[in-house]
């Protein structure tokens, strides 16, 4: 008697240890789950994602908490694989956020980049705008001015025409001047020479009275 009831003391005991032994194991791995659990929630970068899945692994984690020793296994499972889920869709989250935002700022760079681009033609049309205007206003200038040349050229050859017109009736002239004093020149010596001839005397005629035959 006194041996059955030893017996039975001993294995009351084993239960018990076992017991708590499942309870302990339960604890850790309630605490273990809702620790990484709320790490995900508390998490200033990812804790506001996922919210659909995070409310789901807590009520996995309440049903671990309240399962059958029978049932545990498999309810442990479930909610360790929606706290791992919660924690994927988070950072899947996260990442299509980020990756949205690199969009964003990608596509930013590239309308900055056009942008500058854009801005970098217009001044370069513009700057070749205002060669071109330089160049025909240059062009205007050296047109304009070698009219002008032109103008005054032909204005110094009609000068230099008139010049030689006028030098050749000056030495017709200056010919006929000569000429004429060449006239002059011979009437004066044929006039004085006459002049020479009328003013001597008459030779004496020979007196032929005396004489005789």
């Amino acid at each position: 008697m006194k041996r059955s009831t030893a017996t039975l003391a001993a294995i009351m005991l084993a239960l018990a240890s076992l017991g708590s032994a499942h309870a302990r194991q339960d604890d850790i791995d309630i605490s273990r789950l809702t620790g990484s659990l709320n790490q995900l929630a508390d998490d200033p970068g990812m804790g506001n994602y996922a919210q659909a899945e995070q409310a789901r692994a807590r009520d996995a984690i309440n049903r671990l908490a309240q399962a059958s020793s029978r049932e545990r296994p498999h309810v442990l499972y479930l909610a360790e694989r929606r706290v791992d889920l919660a924690k994927t869709a988070a950072q899947l989250q996260d990442a299509q956020i980020k990756l949205t935002q690199l969009d964003r700022e990608h596509d930013q760079i590239l309308l900055d980049n056009s942008r500058r681009d854009a801005e970098l033609a217009r001044r370069e049309l513009e700057r070749q705008r205002l060669q071109y205007q330089l160049a025909q206003e240059e062009s205007a200038r050296l047109q304009a001015q070698g009219l002008e040349y032109s103008q005054a050229a032909d204005q110094a050859r009609a000068e230099a025409e008139r010049a030689k017109k006028l030098a050749a009736a000056q030495s017709k002239v200056a010919r006929a001047a000569r000429r004429q004093a060449e006239l002059a020149a011979q009437a004066a010596k044929a006039m004085r020479s006459q002049m020479e001839d009328t003013d001597k005397p008459a030779e004496a005629a020979p007196d032929t009275s005396k004489k005789h035959p």
